[in-house]
């Protein structure tokens, strides 16, 4: 995809619902100079009240079902989520842990996910696209 035809920043607001941290490192990772998801407007940001997407990492557990679901609600309309990791996802080496509600999806709707444990930087860029993309969409009407 052309970096032009971006016409919109997307400020991004993560959420840890419990995993192990291994993603949070690659969304990390994804920020320093040499992956540099600023040159196409991504940012993070400190509220979800300002945000556009909200990025799990994590499969969610008790204590975090019902902080998740408020998060979710403080993200203006249109918004999108995006699930990093496989723990998000499905469980993952988690899954049917007494301590977990579920995967993401059982808590708020899901748009994009990035499987990996834990993914690659490009590969969570290439999520933000398609998330972007949706986004978009949502925007114009189209969804």
């Amino acid at each position: 995809m052309d970096v032009k035809a971006f016409n919109r920043s997307l400020w991004v607001f993560h959420v840890n619902t419990g995993s192990c941290n291994g993603c949070d490192i690659e969304i990390i990772a994804a920020l320093t100079p040499r992956y540099d998801v600023e040159r196409f407007g991504i940012k993070l940001v400190g509220t979800p009240r300002h945000a556009d997407v909200l990025l799990v990492t994590g499969p969610v557990t008790r204590e975090m079902a019902k902080k998740l679901k408020r998060i979710y609600d403080q993200v203006p309309d249109p918004k999108a989520v995006m699930v990093v990791g496989n723990c998000g996802s499905t469980g993952g080496v988690f899954y049917e842990s007494y301590n977990l509600v579920g995967p993401v999806d059982k808590i708020i709707p899901v748009d994009v996910y990035v499987p990996g444990c834990p993914p690659r930087p490009e590969a969570i860029i290439q999520g933000v696209i398609k998330l972007w993309e949706k986004l978009e969409d949502k925007r114009r009407g189209k969804c």
